[in-house]
């Protein structure tokens, strides 16, 4: 994440557009990417986002970021736009720009096998784009060996608007050196034995493993955030999944935990190969119960469009269910929608709307420019119904509910995330709170609609903590904790840090994605809701309750102050910015730290 801001920040400026040449497209690796311990497969995708206009990120797990350490590279930065179809190869410490014209078209698995095929070994990773990103739909998102997506922001059209098909990798030796694997060894050892214990949830369930609970507490988005209780829910959960279409429990590279699914349908004309993965609990709520879907077969075929088109499904499902609201609303009718019956519910509508959004066609053209630019197409009123920050649709998380979540979705850099974030459940009483006190935070446990200042406290560490795995390359789903993922760091590269120095390089980084968007116009006034979300839901459970609003400007004011950052620096022109950057780096270079006074 810092490696993909420096260089925005040093190289992409504000009269760039998201989708013409001069953006960068960054394929980034963690210092910790690529070690043999669980939770070492993350790798990012960043560029200027085509969805926000500000930084964007696709963060992801899979293969492909550990090939590409092996093969001895940290990071790749694609600039320009090549003439013509192209795909990169890369193996053992060389890299090859390749003709991709024959892949252009092609689906993610028609693409993958065909790459393969060509280079002659059935283990090469890919990293690639579908029709959808070929079409600069920005919702695209980066595919990963089918299955893995870099998801969020758009970074499957910036890949598209560069003619860059896919980046191919192969290693057939590790070029990837410790300087002292012991700590390494003895967390992936003490994973490997209790995995069962700790991570059952994602073993047995996988992302999905809370969907019933959050049902019941009015918490599962449902026709559009409408709601947050679907009659469906045990339809499309976890267990459902476990007990009826699941075929295999996968992993992303060296971990034990396996919260991936594997699922396989022939059902009523839905077909899901698992080739292609299955739903994660996202996919689940955006593409199910988001748009009224109950049906888990098609919730599965619409999961694996989208992974061979590189279509990220929260987007797309979100996106999705605001056209059926509007449908509903009578702002659409079928002479808007192609003679589609778009409505809740109507789950062949909603698989034919994620073909057409992929390849542009039709009213797909429209919801293939994402909910807060369609929403301004149609007009009519329609942007009250897009569930969208910064341009950046929603994923499956009730703010009614998760209310320093919802904060936490208006303060994101990225538009609204749920991964750089906090999610409320974690402070409830239990051992939950361990979390808590070993950030040095002496509160109390507090309910889900607190959005004081013991929550934002919890808010701001957290979120900076979130930066360092982001920028390091570790999952949030590993339990090693603050000590033990600092051993892993430091094991691996030998640098001599602690918890607080990282702590410091999350806040770091996190306020500079912050300049950076300032520098683009993204600002404070940016910082907002929905206004659904300061209104009672339909069905409202005891735990479901609006945000206020003096509240919810109170607690984007107490992170403003956390962080140091202050309505200058929100302003603050490309050059200020730049400059300060540069002067922070190289003290840091001279120095191996940064002065008081250089508060970005």
């Amino acid at each position: 994440r810092g490696f993909n801001a420096y260089f925005l920040m040093t190289e992409v400026g504000p009269e760039v557009d998201p989708l013409s040449p001069e953006n960068k497209l960054i394929f980034s690796m963690g210092p910790i990417t690529g070690a043999p311990i669980s939770g070492s497969g993350r790798s990012s995708v960043g560029a200027k986002s085509p969805l926000t206009g500000g930084y964007g990120e696709g963060d992801v797990g899979g293969f492909f970021g550990a090939e590409l350490k092996h093969a001895g590279f940290d990071a790749i930065i694609c600039e320009g736009r090549a003439p013509k179809p192209v795909y990169l190869w890369i193996h053992d410490g060389q890299a090859e720009v390749r003709d991709a014209t024959h892949l252009w078209g092609l689906n993610t698995l028609e693409s993958q096998e065909a790459i393969r095929a060509e280079l002659g070994d059935r283990r090469i990773r890919t990293a690639q784009i579908g029709p959808a990103g070929e079409n600069m739909v920005r919702v695209a998102c980066v595919i990963n060996d089918l299955k893995h997506a870099a998801g969020r922001t758009g970074m499957g059209a910036v890949m598209g608007s560069k003619n860059l098909k896919a980046v191919a990798c192969r290693a057939t030796k590790n070029l990837m050196t410790m300087a002292d694997p012991a700590p390494v060894t003895k967390h992936a050892r003490w994973i490997g034995e209790n995995y069962l214990t700790v991570t059952r949830h994602f073993y047995d369930l996988g992302t999905a493993n809370g969907l019933l609970t959050l049902n019941a507490n009015g918490g599962l988005p449902t026709r559009n955030f409408q709601t947050g209780v679907f009659e469906g829910a045990a339809n499309i959960s976890g267990e459902a999944m476990r007990d009826t279409i699941l075929v295999d429990r996968e992993n992303c590279f060296a971990c034990v935990v396996r919260c991936k699914r594997a699922v396989k349908v022939d059902k009523n004309g839905y077909r899901a190969d698992p080739a292609y993965g299955g739903p994660e609990y996202e996919t689940l709520g955006s593409l199910g119960s988001c748009c009224g879907v109950g049906d888990l077969a098609a919730v599965a075929h619409a999961n694996q469009l989208c992974n061979a088109y590189s279509l990220d499904t929260i987007g797309t499902g979100t996106t999705i269910a605001w056209a059926m609201e509007c449908f509903e609303r009578g702002i659409l009718t079928t002479e808007d929608t192609d003679g589609i019956e778009l409505r809740f519910g109507n789950a062949d509508a909603m698989i034919a709307m994620v073909e057409k959004m992929a390849r542009r066609e039709g009213f797909g053209n429209v919801l293939a420019e994402g909910v807060a630019r369609a929403a301004r197409v149609v007009g009519k009123g329609s942007i009250e119904f897009a569930m969208q920050v910064k341009g950046q649709e929603l994923p499956m998380h009730e703010p009614r509910i998760k209310q320093g979540l919802g904060v936490g979705y208006a303060l994101s850099p990225t538009g609204a995330d749920h991964m750089h974030n906090i999610h409320d459940t974690t402070m409830s009483p239990g051992p939950a709170m361990d979390r808590v006190r070993a950030m040095g935070l002496n509160i109390p446990p507090l309910k889900f609609n607190d959005i004081g200042p013991d929550k934002m406290a919890f808010y701001t560490a957290s979120v900076n903590w979130r930066s360092v795995n982001n920028c390091i390359g570790m999952c949030n789903f590993l339990p090693y904790g603050f000590d033990g993922t600092v051993e892993i760091l430091k094991g691996v590269t030998g640098w001599s840090t602690n918890v607080y120095e990282m702590m410091v390089v999350g806040e770091r980084t996190n306020t500079m994605l912050r300049a950076y968007n300032a520098l683009n116009g993204i600002t404070a006034k940016d910082d907002t809701l929905p206004k659904r979300f300061f209104e009672q839901p339909g069905d409202p459970k005891p735990t479901t309750d609006p945000l206020d609003e003096k509240e919810f400007w109170a607690a984007k004011q107490f992170y403003y102050k956390a962080m140091g950052w202050t309505e200058g620096m929100m302003k603050m022109t490309l050059f200020r910015a730049r400059r300060r950057l540069r002067l922070m780096l190289d003290r840091y270079v001279r120095d191996g730290k940064a002065g008081e006074d250089e508060k970005i």
